[in-house]
C-alpha cells in the first residue's frame, strides 16, 4: 500500500522540463524587429527564453572570440562574420544571408528631402552623425559612400563618430548632431528622424546580414530560432521595419 505514496515521492523529485535560453548577439540596428519577433517566438514556445545582447557587429565578434556565450550571432557585415568563421567560432553550415538593408542620410524632425551631394552645404559648420568607421559596419558603409560621392574630405573633420549606428541615430534624433547617416530600417524605427536621401547603391558594398549557429551554441532550440527568421511571421516583421529578406 505504500507504493503510490513512493511513486509520488518519486514524481517530486523528478527534474523539471529543460526549459532552452536563446542568446543572440545581434547587430543593433536589428533591435526593433528582432525584439518583436523574440516576443512571437516566447509566446509561441512557452519554455524557451531570448536573449538578446545588441551592440556594433564588431563588438559583439571579437566578444564571440573571447569566450561570450552565446548561441546565435547576426552580424550587418559579411566582414565580421567571416572573421568569426576563419576563429572557428561559428558552425559554417548554419551560415546564411538573411537580410538586407539600404543607406540614408536623416535629419532631425521631417527635413526636406535633397541629393546626397549637397550633404556640405547642407551640414555647414555643424557635425555628422555616423557609427565608427573603421570598425561598424554602418560607419564603415557610410565612409566607403561618402569617399566614392567624393565627399569624405569635405565632411569628415565634423564627422561625430558613435559606438553603433543606433547611438548614432540618437544624435539626431535628439538634436545633437542635425544630421546622421544610418541604415534605412533605423530611420523607420525612430520616429523623431526624416530621410533626406538614399544613398545610390553602387556607392558601397552591398548591405547584407549574415546569420549563424556558433560552435559554442548550448541548445537545439539556436538553430530553430534561425530558421524562423526567414519565415512568417518573422519575415512581415523584418520587412515592415524596413529591411529586405533574403530568399
Amino acid at each position: 500500500m505504500r507504493l503510490p505514496l513512493i511513486a509520488a515521492a518519486l514524481v517530486a523529485l523528478a527534474p523539471a522540463a529543460h526549459a532552452d535560453e536563446i542568446t543572440i548577439f545581434a547587430a543593433a540596428s536589428l533591435k526593433d524587429a528582432l525584439d518583436g519577433i523574440a516576443a512571437q517566438w516566447q509566446e509561441s514556445n512557452k519554455d524557451d527564453t531570448v536573449v538578446i545582447s545588441y551592440a556594433g557587429s564588431s563588438q559583439l565578434a571579437k566578444q564571440i572570440q573571447q569566450g561570450a556565450p552565446a548561441d546565435l550571432f547576426i552580424s550587418a557585415s559579411t566582414e565580421w562574420m567571416d572573421a568569426v568563421q576563419d576563429s572557428g567560432d561559428i558552425d559554417a553550415a548554419t551560415r546564411k544571408d538573411l537580410l538586407g538593408n539600404t543607406l540614408v542620410l536623416v535629419g532631425t524632425g521631417t527635413p526636406a528631402a535633397a541629393p546626397v551631394t549637397e550633404l556640405p552645404a547642407l551640414l555647414g559648420e555643424r557635425k555628422l552623425a555616423m557609427a565608427l568607421v573603421d570598425s561598424v559596419p554602418a560607419g564603415q558603409y557610410g565612409k566607403e559612400a561618402l569617399t566614392k560621392l567624393g565627399l569624405w574630405d569635405k565632411v569628415e573633420g565634423q564627422v561625430a563618430q558613435a559606438d553603433n549606428v543606433r547611438a548614432a541615430l540618437k544624435l539626431v534624433a535628439t538634436g545633437e548632431a542635425p544630421l546622421g547617416i544610418v541604415y534605412g530600417s533605423d530611420a523607420v524605427a525612430e520616429k523623431g528622424v526624416g530621410v533626406i536621401a538614399t544613398f545610390p547603391e553602387d556607392s558601397h558594398e552591398k548591405i547584407t546580414y549574415p546569420a549563424a549557429v556558433t560552435k559554442s551554441a548550448d541548445t537545439p532550440q539556436a538553430s530553430a530560432f534561425l530558421d524562423s527568421l526567414s519565415q512568417e511571421p518573422a519575415r512581415s516583421i523584418f520587412e515592415s521595419q524596413g529591411f529586405t529578406v533574403t530568399p
